[in-house]
């Protein structure tokens, strides 16, 4: 072989190799979170599963601090500078995202067709017509309990309202622990393990939550006042100066042993697995009456959606519809004790206390926070009132019936009902 035909051969080869090495290429995919807590399981199970499934797409997880998510993930979009993948809050920051043109439609994306309407809300325009996140995990509402103080009380699971208060008669007649540890110093602790907690049995769920956008129920009308009667009946169960009680307070008092019963929500389950040296359990909020409907809290909290202006859409998609998988949901879900998946296929949880919140699904109606979708847009904020007015019924200062003026006063300043 003559020495030019030698080089010739030698420069295809270097030619044709540094192409294949071009179309070897990675893409690299980054996810934009505010969850920094989760870090090492997207890169110990999530991300190593997605590749192993997907060569070729390399991913990496890049979190912010909570406080600065928001502001640093507004900025980085503005400047054209953001992850492919966007961590999604709920409601109304996701959807000024989309509005915006920040966040691309998934109504087509293979795996959507798993999460329902209500799973999708917190993700959805208003009129219905487009989602812009996959839904990847909620919080379930309601009570947790110390077992070993209900086996010594002799006292069983309430399942009705009249049992809830017998159970709380017998604890505090007993006097070895606070019947229920909560407090109203911060106000959100009283609305959103109070009302948002047993409020869905009164108002019906989505029957009643989509009753009040629509302007055909009022925050006055019997279904929204009625729970808050209830509520101010806590108040003979919460313990000396639950007034002044922080929601940290209410935690130590659980964990610590020193009450039996604790309003809450299933993002507990981690920390008190850890800090609880007693057996625990839960039972979903009473029903009024026995073979009443049950209702549950359970609350949209986290999805993920794709920057409209990513490089790497394709492979963004492949993600994403990986998220919306059942594999998905069983990983992340049994991951992340207290935080369900959303996802139609339902998750066995290895976590015993987690399991029981997720198994309410089965019997009990699901809806979200009433005040979170439309509601809260603007001033006064019903969410942030209902707060208030959730620790004023509670502490005595206020009756169900003036708290219900006050917030439907409030939202009749700004809100014109859709219809």
């Amino acid at each position: 072989m003559t020495r030019t035909k030698l080089t010739g051969l030698l420069l295809a080869t270097s030619i044709l190799g540094s192409a294949g090495i071009a179309s070897a290429q990675d893409v690299s995919l980054t996810i934009e979170s505010w969850r920094n807590d989760d870090l090492s399981i997207w890169q110990e199970k999530i991300i190593p599963a997605f590749e192993a499934a997907n060569p070729g797409i390399k991913v990496v997880f890049s979190p912010t601090a909570p406080t600065e998510y928001n502001a640093a993930l507004n900025a980085k979009l503005d400047a054209g500078s953001a992850g492919d993948l966007i961590t999604c809050r709920p409601f109304d920051a996701s959807l000024e995202l989309f509005n915006k043109g920040h966040l691309a439609s998934l109504n087509d994306l293979p795996g959507m067709e798993n999460f329902s309407d209500v799973a999708k809300s917190a993700w959805t325009t208003d009129d219905g017509s487009t989602t812009f996140c996959v839904p990847m995990a909620s919080v379930i509402h309601g009570f947790i309990y110390n077992a070993d103080a209900f086996a010594e009380l002799g006292i069983t699971p309430p399942a009705t309202e009249a049992e809830f208060f017998a159970a709380l008669d017998k604890i505090k007649e007993n006097g070895t622990y606070i019947p229920m540890a909560m407090g109203t110093k911060d106000l959100w602790e009283a609305a959103t393990m109070g009302y948002q907690n047993i409020g869905p049995t009164y108002w019906k769920g989505e029957e009643g939550r989509q009753a009040l956008i629509k302007g055909e129920q009022k925050l006055t009308d019997a279904p929204w006042v009625e729970p808050y009667a209830v509520l101010a009946k806590w108040k003979d169960y919460l313990g000396d100066g639950f007034e002044a009680q922080t929601y940290p307070d209410s935690q130590n008092l659980f964990t610590l042993g020193r009450a039996a019963i604790y309003p809450a929500g299933s993002w507990e389950i981690g920390l008190f697995n850890t800090q609880a040296q007693f057996k625990m359990g839960a039972f979903p909020p009473p029903v009024k009456a026995a073979g009443d409907t049950c209702y549950i809290s359970d609350h949209n909290d986290i999805g993920i959606g794709l920057n409209a202006k990513s490089g790497n859409a394709e492979a963004a998609k492949k993600f994403l519809s990986f998220v919306a998988s059942p594999e998905f949901a069983d990983m992340y879900a049994n991951s992340l004790p207290g935080f369900f998946s959303l996802n139609s296929t339902a998750v066995k949880m290895a976590d015993p206390l987690a399991q029981e919140f997720v198994s309410w699904r089965e019997k009990c109606k699901p809806t979200i926070r009433s005040t979170y979708q439309i509601l809260s847009r603007g001033t006064p904020n019903l969410e942030n009132e209902t707060w208030l007015e959730s620790a004023n019924v509670i502490n005595g200062t206020d009756t169900p019936e003036v708290a219900a003026e006050k917030l439907q006063k409030g939202l009749d300043s700004w809100y014109k009902p859709m219809k």
